[in-house]
């Protein structure tokens, strides 16, 4: 029993920003209020909402690697097209029967992850880091943009799944749960609404108790000396290994997600503006920590969708003025420095009302 408090408390500490009654209070009200959304909104508007949920754990993967290990990466998108490619062709190849999509999403993530290892390994246990370790994941990530671009012909295929080139691939079946009598299926309306939800929560609650563990401790401890952390006795290449291969995993579920909503996966999903764009939520909401990530990546989304259906000239340059502007005024991000605007402007109430 003590243990299971122990791992529980961890929801709070150094590593991440939001404490105490106040905060889970406005936790529960958020969460509240988006179990309830589906029900007061139109089934096009709980489609894109699940959208913009998706991309969320590309950002969380971001912020673990980048923001709380100090590795910045420009692979991320090369991991969600191999999760998203990965699924389609499993279910393209099995098909939906007795919930098979469910297994397709897990091994198609461990694939994601498993890609992680290989290039981790070398690139870790070969000593590359820095501007290197962003130049070498982001070769990586153009080599398999334009590799599976040039998939066109009909000899390119895996079982019966056609990879299509720079079309993609399409019509993979939906995320079916085994159900006595009928399968729940799980399209892009609520019942994905609730599943993306859920898991969003499981995963970020997971990474605040990770990010507050030992393991999280040492992590960052390698971000800001990692000639320290290695005289204290770490091994820091295999712990960047690890949370190379985690970040690796939750961009390969992005990536599994993205396909499930739309039924499709195209390279353009690891080109240079994809690998781009999570580097500008995450910087604008403040990547050293997880609730200013999740809350900067919806905010922003938002605005650039919106800027895309009104403006779409000018979207991507609000995108690199947004970052820029966010690197003069804010290098944390702007979500974190107002988070602990609001922090600091709580305990001055407090000092004065006692």
């Amino acid at each position: 029993m003590t243990g299971f408090v122990s791992f529980f408390r961890r929801l709070e500490g150094p590593q991440t920003v939001g404490r105490g009654r106040a905060f889970w209070s406005l936790f529960a009200v958020v969460l509240l209020v988006a179990l309830a959304y589906p029900l007061f909104s139109d089934g096009y508007t709980v489609g894109n909402t699940v959208y913009f949920f998706v991309w969320v754990f590309i950002a969380l993967s971001l912020c673990l690697i980048w923001g709380y290990g100090g590795s910045l990466s420009f692979g991320q998108t090369a991991f969600f097209g191999i999760g998203g490619y990965a699924y389609g062709v499993l279910t393209l190849n099995f098909g939906s029967a007795y919930g098979f999509t469910l297994v397709a999403l897990v091994v198609a993530v461990a694939i994601a992850a498993l890609f992680a290892v290989l290039l981790g390994y070398f690139m870790f246990f070969g000593r590359i880091a820095g501007v290197f370790l962003g130049i070498v994941t982001l070769a990586v990530t153009l080599m398999l943009e334009r590799f599976m671009a040039q998939t066109a012909g009909p000899e390119w295929h895996i079982g019966s799944a056609r990879l299509n080139g720079f079309n993609g691939m399409s019509a993979m079946p939906p995320l079916t749960i085994p159900w006595p009598g009928e399968p729940i299926v799980l399209s892009a309306d609520i019942g994905l609404y609730y599943f993306v939800l859920g898991l969003l929560v499981v995963v970020y609650l997971a990474l605040r108790i990770l990010m507050n563990s030992s393991f999280g401790n040492v992590i960052v401890a390698i971000r800001e000396n990692p000639e320290r952390a290695e005289m204290l006795g770490y091994d820091i290449r295999k712990y960047q290994l690890i949370t190379f291969v985690i970040g690796a995993a939750l961009a390969g579920i992005s990536g599994v997600l993205y396909t499930v909503w739309g039924q499709y996966i195209t390279p353009s999903s690891m080109g240079m503006t994809a690998a781009a764009l999570p580097l500008i939520w995450v910087a604008v909401g403040g990547r050293s920590d997880l609730t200013s990530t999740v809350v900067g990546t919806l905010v922003v989304l938002a605005a650039f969708q919106a800027l895309t259906i009104y403006g779409s000239q000018y979207a991507l340059v609000f995108m690199g003025v947004l970052l820029v502007l966010t690197v003069l005024i804010a290098p944390n991000g702007l979500v974190l420095g107002l988070m602990h605007w609001l922090g600091r402007l709580a305990v001055r109430f407090k000092q004065r009302a006692g």
